[in-house]
């Protein structure tokens, strides 16, 4: 210690603790420094290269989608510019969410439930951006845009909207887009699909979306911090365009298939319908009509849940396409079959004559004769031309059920016919083994009556019944429907042409074919159909009515109408052949109609007029041969 004059004194500070605190100051600097050298200098290009991974991102570049086009080249689909505005929910704060969806549901003039359903269903992350509307006005789009940080996570895009010029008229052949589902989403991932992309949902949009699609490019873009896009660096692959298509199908046939069907259905009070038109020499569809039907335009600009429900409560199912998506019983029509197995089994000849009688009798059952009167002893051509059900109660019971369910199959009955839309059911025909594996019975003689005049467990697609009598008509070559006439590269080349598809020949010999479309002649001839013999031309064909559902207080069963009718080459009458016998003996038809009229009751055959009225827009016919008075309400036949 040191003493002071003042007799105070001070004690020595050890130097020990000065070199403590000077090593422990010398060892921080130290690690701060080899830690800022091996950051800097020796991981240095590692965190560079996560650095600039974070500012870059690969983007998807969407293809252009195919058009579509009717088999003369009028322009069916087309893609248009438009605004469609997007929530990326990553950039959606949850407590503002409401505040959000509700200025957003004003401005879009949605309902806030549209969008927040929208947004609970997105099938990607809340990183991947979410379609809330389409075929946004402009000034709504700029409003959007200038909302910054007012509207957090919403975004406005450009891109491309189907246009349907014609609507309804072809909205059930060509379908409509819509947002790729949640649970659609994990297979398409690995084809290129987008959460927000678009793909076909029904009609060819649907069953050609590989096609129509395309093949998306790539390109590299800079995002910011919070991984929004900054700006487009790098084109790595060019989009592809999709292919386009060109259909069987004539827009002209086409509205007048559907002008014929809604009088029918206008005059007859009928809530669906069917017609279509078919080339038996190529299985080409050149018109088909479903009614009721929707807009597929509605679908494109963004349906509503309100609409969509609507539609699909609806009890007479716009959205499903009665023509191949339901199957109905075929009644009389279907005697074609019974008839041919017979002729083709040799169970009786064209010449042979079966006694038709008021009704026959089953144990204690009677099987009526649908005017309950019957027409004596008659041949086929005779038999099918009054649509006996006595004829062919008893053919059939001579074939038995196994033999008619083989010929109903020869002809495409109980299965797809192929044709290129989704959906198609098969229908059903009966047979010993599905009666048993189906119900767990055997089959009764009564059931074999009524499958052979097309009632009972026996139910047909619209077209399996055209494509059937189209087979009749072309001499037994059973082609694949088709409504794809040709699909186009993006270059204008034809990348797959048109080509008919058989499937096959029956096994219905050519001579049965002849004296069937010889009966289906005098099914006209003998005025079954009331004045359609006296149309300038030449057609044959088979009416059906078809009882279903349940007994009035009369005891009668509502019905459906059919008609399926054959119109030869050259179809015009003339003084060499009066009867158009020796047209209807070639094998060249180049036209079969069919209409289906859905719970008709009409006092005659609503689908025959229906037809009738086709044939005089199809052919220029001045004069109108239509029966109103049969199109009243009532039910007359009990079958036939």
């Amino acid at each position: 210690m040191t003493p002071y004059l003042d007799g105070h004194t001070d004690y020595a500070r050890p130097n020990s603790r000065f070199l403590i605190f000077a090593l422990a100051g010398i060892l921080a600097i130290g690690g701060l420094t080899t830690r800022l050298f091996y950051l800097q200098i020796v991981s240095g290009g590692q965190y560079t290269e996560l650095s600039q991974g974070n500012r870059t991102g690969v983007e998807s570049i969407p293809s252009a989608r195919g058009l579509i086009y009717d088999r003369n080249g009028v322009e069916l689909v087309k893609n248009v510019p438009t605004f469609a505005v997007k929530i990326r929910p990553a950039d959606l704060p949850e407590e503002r969410r409401d505040e959000v969806v509700a200025r957003l549901a004003a401005l879009l003039q949605m309902d806030t439930a549209d969008i927040n359903g929208e947004i609970d269903s997105n099938p990607g992350s809340r990183f991947d951006l979410i379609r809330i509307a389409t075929d946004v006005p402009d000034a709504t789009a700029r409003l959007l845009s200038e909302a910054g940080d007012a509207l957090p996570g919403v975004e406005v895009t450009i891109e491309a909207r189907r246009q349907y010029p014609e609507g309804t008229l072809v909205s059930q052949l060509l379908g409509y887009t819509g947002p790729v589902s949640p649970d659609q989403l994990p297979s398409l991932r690995s084809k290129g699909y987008l959460p927000d992309d678009l793909l076909g949902k029904a009609g060819v949009e649907a069953s050609y979306e590989t096609e129509l699609r395309g093949t998306y490019g790539e390109r590299t873009i800079e995002k910011d911090a919070s991984g929004r896009k900054v700006q487009d660096l790098q084109t790595v692959t060019q989009a592809a365009s999709g292919d386009s298509l060109r259909l069987t199908i004539d827009t002209t046939m086409q509205a007048n298939a559907q002008k014929a069907l809604q009088w029918g259905m206008r005059a007859a009070g009928l809530k669906r319908g069917v017609v279509i038109v078919e080339n038996p020499q190529t299985g080409e569809i050149l018109a088909m009509v479903s009614l009721p039907t929707y807009d597929d335009n509605a679908f494109a600009r963004g349906i509503s849940s309100k609409a969509y429900s609507k539609l699909l409560a609806d009890p007479n199912k716009p959205l499903l396409n009665h023509a191949i998506q339901a199957h109905y019983p075929p009644g009389s029509t279907y005697k074609l079959v019974t008839g041919s197995g017979a002729l083709s089994d040799h169970k009786i000849s064209a010449t042979s004559r079966v006694v038709t009688r008021p009704y026959l009798l089953l144990g204690r059952t009677r099987f009526w004769e649908w005017n309950h009167r019957g027409w004596g002893a008659i041949p086929i051509k005779l038999g099918f031309a009054h649509s006996s059900d006595t004829f062919f109660f008893q053919l059939a019971g001579m074939l038995g059920m196994d033999r008619l369910a083989h010929w109903a199959k020869d002809y495409g009955f109980g299965a797809r016919s192929g044709i290129d839309l989704p959906g198609e059911v098969p229908g059903i025909v009966p047979s010993t083994a599905w009666k048993m594996g189906t119900v767990g019975e055997q089959v009764y003689p009564g059931e074999v009556y009524q499958a052979g005049i097309g009632q009972g467990y026996d139910v047909v697609t619209p077209i399996q019944l055209i494509n059937a009598y189209a087979a009749l008509a072309n001499g037994g070559k059973l082609y694949q429907p088709q409504v794809v006439r040709e699909v186009i590269a993006p270059d204008g080349s034809v990348a797959r042409p048109f080509a008919p598809k058989l499937l096959r020949r029956l096994s219905v010999p050519r001579s049965v074919l002849k004296t069937m479309r010889e009966a289906a002649r005098n099914v006209v001839l003998v005025r079954h159909t009331y004045n359609l013999v006296d149309l300038p031309i030449v057609v044959a064909g088979k009416s059906g009515t078809a009882e279903f559902g349940v007994r009035d207080s009369k005891g009668r069963l509502p019905f459906h109408s059919w008609f399926v009718g054959i119109v030869p080459k050259n179809p015009a009458k003339t003084a060499a052949d009066p009867t158009g016998m020796r047209a209807l003996d070639r094998e060249d038809a180049q036209l079969v109609v069919l209409a289906f009229a859905y719970d008709s009751r009409t006092k005659g055959n609503a689908a025959t007029e229906i037809v009738k009225y086709y044939l005089q827009l199809h052919f220029h016919i001045k004069h109108d041969y239509r029966n109103f008075n049969l199109l009243h309400r009532g039910n007359f036949y009990q079958s036939n």
